[in-house]
């Protein structure tokens, strides 16, 4: 069946309804691509689910989501069980000395973390939990920092992850020629308004300038007053993350966190960026050397690389149900359909601020980034083209639109991958965090048309 008009989405629609009713991202994400899919198929939505769902879990983006995510878990379970990440703590703690410093601890180290955004949310969420419980942060405040200076440093930093992939993109699309799409990559970085704010207001928030909003407000107050940093809510991710304790057998060393981290990182920028080489060679070099070492038995060590990925299965099984309503969302048509719709009011000097604010709301309501970009791309080079519009400056905006989506929606890997790491539940972070999103795309917004028009 075809679909034109608004109805197209509606699939996105009752999975905010119900995530708004239920707080459960997983149920939500499923019922709204049923519907999608019984828009699709009809009565033959169920061999629709099932096409649908071997076709996402297939998709090598997906797969190396899965392999990147279970392993890096494995990593911290390491990391958690030799004490290290204890030692790294108690470290920190000769530096830190107030919640505000924890926080910008936080941001600080989220910015050396710039080669990829799950590196950054999944090491710095984790490593950074007891610091600031120390110090009555809630997990929400401390996933917002968290979340604010992962995907937007890796898009403003060109050597990461992103840069590598958009790079590619850009030529594959004929924008820039063969060669030469890191170079106009970096040429449209100052574009990227969103990243720029997104991460520049964090210090503003964390020094006051910025005050707690709406359920922020209500996080925090609860942290301090009560002392309960974790959120009721996520009291199931919480004994999650704690199900792996440190060995009493193993003498805690800070090394043990910094040499895997710095070998990681590494290993990801000399392997062209490739972060799944960079987990398979800190982990595999990590494990090799505590069995060598007989800093932990052979045993010992596998069950934890095994329970440290099973922690990532909650995460994981949430975004798998968002890459299947993303591959509804594409059959029905849904970007394209949002930029037809905005095509009316586009001149030159307005398409990066319409651009932002459409590509926004798709990659918002498809949970998608990366996703979103090889869909919209070809349609807004086609825009851009025609209009005669600046090229690095298009760019830039239809990056910060993707930047916003992984930011700001409740079911964005982002999103699902820092509140585990946090210690709070993709709905509550998301939540919180909100408010804060908001107000960088309305300043990013006003940014773009004061370049056009000023």
């Amino acid at each position: 069946m075809e679909y034109e008009g608004a109805i197209i989405l509606l699939p996105t629609l009752v999975v905010f309804v119900l995530a708004l009713l239920t707080h459960r991202p997983i149920e939500s994400l499923i019922t709204g691509s049923v519907v999608g899919l019984i828009m699709i198929h009809g009565a033959g939505f169920v061999g629709g689910f099932a096409e649908s769902s071997l076709r996402v879990m297939m998709d090598e983006t997906v797969a190396w989501i899965i392999l990147v995510c279970g392993f890096m878990g494995s990593l911290i379970a390491i990391f958690i069980r030799t004490g290290s990440t204890r030692s790294f703590t108690e470290r920190m703690t000769d530096i830190v000395r107030s919640e505000k410093s924890a926080l910008m601890a936080t941001w600080g180290i989220g910015i050396l973390m710039f080669v990829d955004d799950y590196l950054n949310s999944l090491a710095v969420g984790s490593a950074m939990r007891s610091l600031t419980d120390k110090y009555k942060v809630s997990r929400e405040k401390l996933a917002y920092v968290v979340d604010s200076t992962a995907a937007p440093i890796s898009v403003i930093i060109p050597f990461s992850t992103w840069g590598v992939f958009f790079a590619g993109l850009i030529v594959a699309n004929g924008i820039a020629p063969e060669g030469e799409g890191l170079d106009y990559y970096i040429s449209a970085i100052p574009y990227m308004l969103y990243a720029w704010v997104a991460v520049l207001m964090v210090p503003a928030v964390i020094a006051g300038f910025v005050p707690a909003l709406g359920p922020m407000k209500n996080a925090e107050k609860r942290a301090k007053e009560t002392g309960q940093t974790v959120p009721a809510e996520a009291a199931h991710i919480e004994q999650a993350n704690l199900s792996i304790q440190p060995s009493d057998d193993v003498k805690p060393r800070i090394s043990m966190f910094l040499v895997p981290m710095t070998v990681l990182v590494a290993a990801t920028l000399y392997f062209d960026r490739d972060f799944l080489v960079g987990i398979y060679i800190a982990l595999g070099g990590t494990v090799i050397f505590i069995v060598g070492s007989r800093m932990m038995d052979m045993h010992d060590t596998f069950d934890t690389v095994i329970d440290g990925f099973k922690s990532m299965v909650e995460p994981l099984g949430v975004l798998v149900a968002a890459f299947i309503l993303k591959d509804v969302n594409e059959t029905l048509g849904l970007a394209p359909y949002v930029v037809e719709s905005m095509e009316p009011i586009l001149t030159p000097e307005s398409l990066p601020a319409v651009i932002f604010a459409s590509m926004a709301a798709v990659s918002f309501m498809t949970g998608s980034n990366w996703g979103v970009f090889v869909i919209v791309l070809p349609i807004v080079t086609a825009l851009a083209t025609n209009l005669a519009a600046d090229m690095p400056l298009v760019i830039g905006a239809t990056l910060s639109a993707s930047t916003f989506g992984s930011h700001a929606c409740f079911y964005s890997d982002a999103t699902v991958l820092t509140a585990q790491a946090s210690g709070c539940t993709p709905f509550q972070h998301a939540l919180t965090q909100f408010p804060y999103a908001l107000i960088a795309a309305v300043i990013s917004i006003a940014g773009y048309l004061a370049i056009a028009y000023l």
